[in-house]
């Protein structure tokens, strides 16, 4: 892809074999190191000739932690369905010595530039997917539902979003409000408190009943504000599952359920095509 600078590969082993496939771009120069973004292609793509669908995902760990693999078996099973998947780094405790507002500029960037720079990889601008967990997840509905400059750039808003166990509530009545800076960033930042609004893209959440770190109200509360306006907002509950339940290594049966709910989301929205082989599967 033209006007892009190549990232050589980073980090441990295992994160090295899990990302041997991708394609690695920095996609922001910050002073406390460059962020990465990686991308999985689809079979015999050409970025010159194609304008495909795109999903973008935001990992989760509180803000603490870096973990651009927690989506990678997502972004192989996107990639075989024709889309441009890319999991992305922002900036985290560990790694950076990020905060939550430093996390969501992160995401606000990232998805700009992904329209910004469609042409050049081979995407389709006005159909970028936005998939987030926990802090990843607040950072994908902070891009989504915090005002923009249009002087900045494209507006970062995706034209769907996939959610799971989000932190959608930072203010005093949510959690980790004492995270931000102050507690006014804390609620003037938070998802719920920009709630309600018209016109916000269809947006499908998954959460765990027993979810210990981010309660299952906060979701339910937030999706019952969030169609306040006629927006869609399905939400999925699981049982007797907790906070890292959809993960590909955690647990197998709702890693799949929740796949597949995914990808039957973005049929029914006619972003992606109905997959072939799904009947033959199941």
């Amino acid at each position: 892809m033209k006007n892009l600078p190549k990232s050589p590969m980073f980090g441990e082993v295992r994160n090295k074999e899990l990302l041997s496939s991708a394609n690695t771009y920095i996609y922001r120069q910050t002073p406390a190191g460059d962020l990465h973004a990686h991308f999985f292609f689809p079979y015999n793509f050409d970025y010159q000739r194609d304008r495909c669908p795109a999903v973008v995902f935001f990992h989760g760990g509180l803000w603490d932690i870096s973990a651009p693999t927690q989506f990678v078996p997502h972004c192989h099973h996107f990639a075989s369905r024709g889309m441009v998947a890319v999991t992305v780094e922002y900036r985290t405790k560990a790694l950076f010595d990020g905060s939550p507002e430093e996390a969501i500029a992160d995401a606000k960037e990232a998805l700009s530039f992904f329209k910004r720079h469609a042409s050049d990889m081979g995407i389709d601008a006005d159909r970028i997917v936005a998939v987030g967990a926990s802090a990843g997840g607040n950072a994908v509905l902070c891009a989504t539902l915090h005002p923009h400059d249009d002087t900045l750039g494209p507006s970062p808003k995706p034209c769907a979003m996939i959610l799971f166990g989000p932190i959608s509530d930072t203010t005093r009545k949510g959690i980790c409000n004492d995270r931000f800076v102050s507690p006014k960033d804390g609620k003037l930042y938070s998802p719920s408190y920009r709630l309600p609004q018209k016109a916000l893209p269809p947006c499908l959440i998954f959460h765990a009943k027993a979810d210990r770190v981010v309660p299952f109200e906060l979701s339910e509360r937030f999706a019952k504000r969030y169609r306040k306006k006629r927006n869609r907002c399905d939400l999925m509950e699981f049982e007797n599952a907790g906070h890292t339940f959809f993960n590909f290594n955690s647990d197998e049966k709702n890693y799949e359920i929740t796949l597949r709910s995914a990808d039957h989301f973005l049929v029914e929205l006619g972003i992606i095509e109905p997959d072939p082989l799904a009947d033959v599967m199941h």
